[in-house]
Parts: structure tokens; sequence; C-alpha cells
């Protein structure tokens, strides 16, 4: 059974940093394989994308309102994806997932994605 569980959510101050963090279980060595993105939904809005990566890392993409704000990394050998947050902004406020895809074209679309965890909160104050 696959479970991505994400984790460092929580409440910080705008212009302030989070880290969040995304383990996967279930998938085995062939987490190695998989895109991983993250999204977020606010209240009242539809999930959006964030970021993603490539199984290698080598290629990252970002929504144009994070970028240069918001770096995606993972690290293979502990199933694990990163979205490192900085100078963040009220507008940030929402949940935020992470998912993976076994195969994707199209990483901004939340229809690529097999697996999604259950969401950690984030609230910038203003």
């Amino acid at each position: 059974q696959v479970q991505l569980v994400e984790s460092g959510g929580g409440l910080v101050q705008a212009g302030g940093s989070l880290r969040l963090s995304c383990a996967a279980s279930g998938l085995g060595r062939t987490f190695s394989s998989h895109g991983m993105g993250w999204f977020r939904q606010a209240p009242g809005k539809e999930r959006e994308f964030v970021a993603a990566t490539t199984w290698s890392g080598g290629n990252l993409y970002y929504a144009g309102s994070v970028k240069g704000r918001f770096t995606i990394s993972r690290d293979n050998a502990k199933n694990t994806v990163y979205l490192q947050m900085n100078s963040l902004k009220p507008e940030d406020t929402a949940v935020y997932y992470c998912a993976a895809a076994r195969r994707t074209t199209m990483p901004s679309r939340t229809s690529e994605y097999d697996y999604w965890g259950q969401g950690t909160q984030v609230t910038v104050s203003s």
C-alpha cells in the first residue's frame, strides 16, 4: 500500500520560511522512478500546482507565483521529497499536498498523479 505523508507545515509570519517533507512508503525502489509534485489548495479554491521534479531531480518545474521563493528537491535514498519555502506571503496559505506519478508528461496537472498525501496546513500571517 502506497502512502505519502507530508510534514513540516505550520504557522509562520510573512517573510518567514518553512520546509515541507513528504515521506513515501510502499513504493520501495520504484520511488526513484516516480515524478513527484507539490500542490496546494486554499479554502474555496481549486487545487493548484506548486512545484514538481522528475524522477532524477534533473528537471524542476515551478508555478509562476512561487518561482524564486520555493525550491523542490528529493532524496531517493530516503524516499522523500522536500519543498523549501522562503519569503512566504499570506497568499501562500493553503493545505499543501505531495503527489507521486508513475509517468508524467505534464507535471502541473493533478490528473497526472497516481498517489496523493493527506496534506499539511501552511498558514502565513501578515
